[in-house]
């Protein structure tokens, strides 16, 4: 999880929202992925997305089997659509997301029973130290809007 927040800080250092994401294999990182979506103008390049091409990629194969995924923010329903898709075998994850999340929180689309493949989940691996990024993240950027509105009226 420790890499998947440096992952993280490379969005923000974008100004992304910070998310990031690896992927290990037989105990290697193969695949690393951040939050590119507004510096790419791309719906699709979330940390999670942008990992899985890469994993599929170094292994050869979209079947990611045997692969955790290691994530700073809960999937929502186009990566974990994604997750099932490639038939990863586990997903951690840090911060859960009450608004979007499809691994608990609105829904739990890694281990419906009506899919052909369910993902095993471990949540709240470092939750604080990834909650506390977005939560900085976000008062950071309130208090720029508040700014850029004070510098307009001005």
């Amino acid at each position: 999880m420790k890499e998947a927040i440096r992952q993280a800080r490379k969005a923000e250092a974008l100004m992304e929202v910070p998310i990031g994401c690896v992927i290990v294999y037989e105990g290697k990182i193969i695949a690393r992925g951040y939050n590119r979506r507004n510096t790419d103008k791309n719906t699709i390049s979330h940390a999670e997305m942008n990992a899985i091409r890469k994993a599929s990629r170094k292994l050869g194969d979209w079947r990611l089997e045997g692969c955790t995924m290691y994530i700073t923010l809960e999937p929502c329903q186009m990566c974990a659509g994604a997750i099932v898709q490639a038939r990863v075998t586990e997903v951690v994850i840090g911060s859960m997301n009450p608004k979007a999340g499809c691994a608990g929180s609105v829904l739990n689309l890694l281990e419906m029973p009506q899919f052909n493949h369910q993902v095993r989940i471990t949540r709240g691996v470092m939750e604080e130290e990834c909650s506390e990024m977005l939560s900085e993240f976000f008062r950071k950027l309130r208090k720029m809007k508040k700014e850029e509105k004070l510098r307009e009226k001005n």
